[in-house]
């Protein structure tokens, strides 16, 4: 079992849940997990149905979408280069590297509370 303050496997948290928005907030993109949310800071890429896509270039807001309803299957977790979560034969990447980020930070992750709902006191991770 992880434990929501496991710093060293956060994301096994998100092992096995769907995706149930894709937020677009500004300058950045949120991966809702009807509790967990994924923030990419960082401009996310990534492949679905075999196109590959990249944040904001033109049509990957409709591929973006297109991962509501998908179930995380498995992720990688470079903390120098990237944060990825597979869907099956689909792929969402957040690139890590200090050259990506524009800041300290390109991703946050939050965790749930006790009931169920998106908070830091279910955990919070920076990348």
């Amino acid at each position: 079992m992880t434990l929501a303050n496991d710093s060293d496997n956060p994301l096994q948290l998100l092992m096995g849940l769907e995706v149930s928005a894709v937020s677009f907030v500004r300058d950045y993109v949120e991966l809702h997990f009807d509790g967990p949310i994924l923030r990419a800071l960082s401009d996310p890429s990534g492949v679905y149905a075999g196109r590959e896509w990249r944040f904001p270039a033109p049509g990957s807001l409709e591929l973006m979408r297109c991962y509501i309803g998908k179930t995380v299957d498995g992720y990688e977790l470079d903390p120098d280069r990237i944060l990825a979560l597979d869907f099956g034969e689909h792929r969402f990447v957040i690139p890590l590297d200090s050259d990506s980020s524009g800041g300290p930070e390109a991703a946050h992750m939050v965790g749930v509370d006790e009931s169920g709902r998106a908070s830091v006191l279910g955990g919070m991770w920076i990348w």
